[in-house]
């Protein structure tokens, strides 16, 4: 599982550094794609299934108000965007997931700010990773971050186990109190993904039946780690 994380995360750098105005988001699906590929590994989400719909590419790529699930086009990316790209592959049998929010050319403070709080609120999640802590600690930890800085966390949508299929027991929420939920035990793998909105948590589905927008359509940001609990604590597969 860490090899096919290290390959995400080498496909997410290198998407990182293409994002530009001009940029479509099909260019950085076809990107991902053959990148993946010369690793010996298998875009995960590419024909993935949910409810008889299949998701048609490789990379799921967010633009401002869409939170997750955005299917490239191609749309070009504006000076002052923000972008969410969320990438999985298959390498060996194990999956690897993770995700990352970044900005076109110059975009404003607000964005940045809920970039940085949105970042911060997985690394607070991931802290809570111990054998013996609660599911709840987690969520907690992630929904304290991002509300105390104004912003709510979608509950539409949340992280999960990962390990021989791509979503696994148990479903990982980015809210919750502290000391209830299952038992984090030593083994586990969680992916951990906050999605946080500048506005409201309520979402709207487009009629592609995949992207996931803000219903007052505000700013949305998404981060993801897959994360190892290990006897020493938090071990995360998904960062070079």
């Amino acid at each position: 599982m860490r090899r096919a994380n290290i390959i995400v995360a080498e496909v997410l750098q290198e998407l990182k550094e293409r994002v530009a105005p001009g940029v479509t988001t099909l260019e950085l699906d076809a990107i991902a794609e053959e990148m993946t590929l010369k690793k010996n590994a298998i875009p995960a989400f590419k024909g993935y299934s949910v409810a008889g719909r299949i998701y048609p590419r490789c990379l799921c790529a967010s633009i401002n108000e869409e939170i997750v699930h955005g299917i490239p086009t191609d749309r070009e990316l504006r000076e002052g965007d923000i972008i969410g790209l969320d990438y999985g592959v298959i390498y060996q049998g194990f999956y690897g997931d993770s995700a990352i929010t970044v900005g076109v050319g110059n975009v404003t403070e607000e964005a940045l700010r809920l970039m940085a709080v949105t970042r911060d609120a997985l690394f607070r999640g991931i802290e809570q990773l111990h054998d013996g802590k609660r599911l709840g600690d987690l969520g907690h930890a992630v929904q304290q971050t991002a509300e105390s800085a104004g912003y709510s966390v979608v509950r539409a949508f949340v992280g999960h186990g990962i390990g021989r299929k791509l979503h696994e027991e148990p479903p990982v929420p980015n809210y919750g109190e502290p000391d209830r939920g299952i038992r984090l035990r030593e083994g586990m793998v969680l992916a951990i993904e906050p999605m946080v909105n500048i506005g409201g948590y309520e979402v709207e589905i487009k009629e592609d039946g995949w992207t996931a927008i803000t219903k007052d359509r505000s700013l949305a940001a998404h981060f993801e780690h897959s994360v190892a609990i290990t006897k020493n604590g938090p071990y995360i597969l998904s960062q070079i």
